[in-house]
Formats: structure tokens, C-alpha cells, sequence
């Protein structure tokens, strides 16, 4: 994947296009990571990414960074289809690399205890998500 899709993809967007992508990434961000987390060696970084982007104290740009990588994470067909196991995570893991080294700095602490406490309860967005 060359960089300048990975650039396109992660464009902030707009406010209404931040929105959409967000109800997007609510709805369908744990069921896939918990399929995922086997193969994404950074998962703790991409539920604190998840954590982040939905933090109201997050600035905008930094917001929609994350959400359109966390959005392209979701959606089932991208550039290699999720349901191909490890190699159908590999489009994935090199569009959140990018939008987490775009965003360094701004995933905090609290963050990162959020994503601790999912981990140990099994990936569940049941009891982590609102977090």
C-alpha cells in the first residue's frame, strides 16, 4: 500500500464526515478488534487509539486522523479483506501505523489505562467501550 492512498485515507475530513465515520467505528470497532487482536501486535495502541479519537477532548484534526484509520480498520472489504486472517490485517496495520505516527503524543495516559482494562476484559465493548 504506497503512501499516498494511506495519505488519502487519512485525511481528517469534515465535521459531518468526522460524525458518520465515528457512529461508524462505535458500532463496529469491537467485534472486529476482538477478532483482530490476534494478529495486530500493537492492539493496546489501537484501543487507545479507539479511546482517543472518541474523547471529546481530543482536537479535531487529531480526531479525524484516527477515525478515518479506525473507520478503514472496520469496514470488512478494504484494499485486502479482514476474513483473510493475518495477511488480510496487513492493509490495516500499515494505515494505524500511519495514523498513529501522525497523532504522536496525543493518545494519553488515560487512554491507555482504558485500552489495559478492555484488554483484560477479554476485548469486550460491552463493559470497555464508554470507558
Amino acid at each position: 500500500m504506497d503512501d499516498v492512498k494511506i495519505g488519502e485515507i487519512l485525511l481528517p475530513g469534515s465535521e459531518e464526515e468526522q460524525a458518520r465515520q465515528e457512529k461508524t467505528v462505535r458500532s463496529r470497532f469491537w467485534p472486529v478488534m476482538k477478532k483482530a487482536v490476534r494478529h495486530i501486535p500493537f492492539s493496546r495502541d489501537v484501543i487507545a487509539a479507539f479511546y482517543c479519537a472518541t474523547d471529546r477532548q481530543t482536537p479535531l484534526r487529531v480526531r479525524g486522523i484516527l477515525l478515518a484509520a479506525l473507520a478503514y480498520f472496520v469496514m470488512p472489504f478494504d484494499a485486502v479483506p479482514d476474513f483473510l486472517g493475518f495477511l488480510g490485517f496487513t492493509d490495516d496495520i500499515a494505515v494505524l501505523t500511519m495514523a498513529l505516527s501522525l497523532i504522536d503524543g496525543h493518545i494519553r495516559e488515560h487512554h491507555y489505562a482504558a485500552a489495559d482494562q478492555a484488554l483484560a476484559d477479554g476485548v469486550d465493548g460491552n463493559r470497555s467501550a464508554d470507558r
